[in-house]
């Protein structure tokens, strides 16, 4: 029983280690827009634009190449 209790448990952990690692990639195109990048300034008229930044920049890196080769 316990045996198979490991078996799963490392099943498990392997799965959110890869999905882990995919949220990574996506992070990292995310910052490659200037005004997403990481400590960046942004003026406080542009706040109420920063959703659909996000969701534009969102748009295009799935437009780009896929994240798994």
């Amino acid at each position: 029983m316990d045996l198979l209790l490991i078996k799963d448990e490392m099943r498990q952990t392997k799965k959110i280690k890869s999905l882990r690692i995919h949220v990574e990639r996506v992070i990292r195109r995310i910052r490659e827009f200037g005004m997403l990048k990481m400590h960046s300034v942004i003026n406080i008229n542009q706040i109420g634009m920063l959703d659909m930044s996000i969701t534009t920049t969102g748009d295009l890196i799935n437009l780009q190449n896929a994240l798994i080769k």
